[in-house]
């Protein structure tokens, strides 16, 4: 019996589309492998493609796909894999229902101005595999599902650690989170 993996940990990285989720969680997972400790990168757009090939980003297609999200996640952590989630979960609810379902798990909220969001999301080029200029498309009324807009995200109440990201560059939000895995996991 000593051979059984110790159970894994999983950080959800949320916040607004645009608000550097993706990006941080890279800085993370290199910053994580520079000091030794692998993890793997769940991200809700790379789900999505294989879950629903043309999403509608309906309330029971979100239900859906954040419940697989969870699923996934709890079973790579209880065999010993260290995850870190990146995806908006805009309802409490989705990343409550990781709470509950995995053991060693924190929060990390980015937070940043709808404004901010929307100016980065216009201008970036790498999009992680999310759709390309979605508040654009929603602002023009061509996209009544995105959050923030047509869609609440209802920010964490109490994540482990909070981040404004129009203070802290991708790699210090990478470097904070690391810290408070530290503190919670080690």
């Amino acid at each position: 019996m000593s051979n059984m993996p110790k159970d894994g940990w999983c950080v959800w990285i949320t916040g607004l589309p645009g608000s550097g989720k993706s990006v941080v969680s890279e800085a993370l997972y290199r910053l994580l492998e520079k000091k030794g400790i692998h993890a793997q990168i769940l991200a809700s757009d790379a789900l999505r493609k294989v879950l629903t090939p043309r999403p509608t980003y309906s309330l029971e297609e979100r239900e859906i796909v954040y419940a697989t999200l969870v699923y996934i996640a709890k079973l790579l952590v209880q065999n010993g894999v260290n995850v870190i989630i990146d995806a908006t979960g805009n309802l409490r609810s989705y990343r409550q229902r990781a709470r509950r379902k995995i053991s060693r798990f924190m929060e990390a909220y980015l937070e940043c101005p709808l404004e901010v969001c929307f100016q980065r999301e216009s201008k970036r080029e790498k999009t992680y595999g999310a759709p390309k200029q979605i508040y654009t498309k929603a602002f023009e009324g061509k996209a009544s599902t995105v959050p923030g807009i047509g869609q609440p995200y209802e920010p964490p109440i109490n994540p482990e650690i909070t981040l404004n990201t129009t203070k802290f560059l991708p790699l210090q939000c990478a470097e904070k989170i690391f810290e408070k895995i530290l503190k919670l996991f080690y």
